[in-house]
């Protein structure tokens, strides 16, 4: 493949995978937003703190992923700057680091 085809089907990937994140990103908002919502039920209290803080939690991430895009180093590991495999960005999108670093820092 030519230089300027692969740019080119570099550039259809990334935004393709900035439309899936802003879609993502625009699902968990409204989540987030049906979470937070008081039901008035103290019983549900606890599970829903606790998918609030996942929701939140999700929305950092894929913002996160929306900003490396938009500065141009979405794709390297933030820890060793490699290049994260695409196969794992397909998978984790959002991914900040290659397996080997996420392995480190999570022993």
């Amino acid at each position: 493949m030519s230089t300027d085809l692969h740019h080119q089907a570099d550039q259809h990937r990334l935004t393709m995978l900035r439309q899936s994140l802003t879609d993502q990103f625009a699902s968990q908002t409204a989540r987030l937003t049906e979470l937070t919502a008081d039901t008035g039920d103290p019983a549900e209290a606890h599970t829903r703190g606790a998918l609030i803080a996942a929701t939140r939690q999700s929305l950092d991430h894929l913002a996160g992923a929306l900003r490396r895009i938009a500065e141009g180093s979405y794709g390297r590991c933030e820890r060793c700057q490699v290049a994260i495999p695409a196969e794992r960005l397909e998978v984790l999108p959002q991914a900040r680091f290659c397996v080997p670093c996420q392995q480190k820092a999570h022993g």
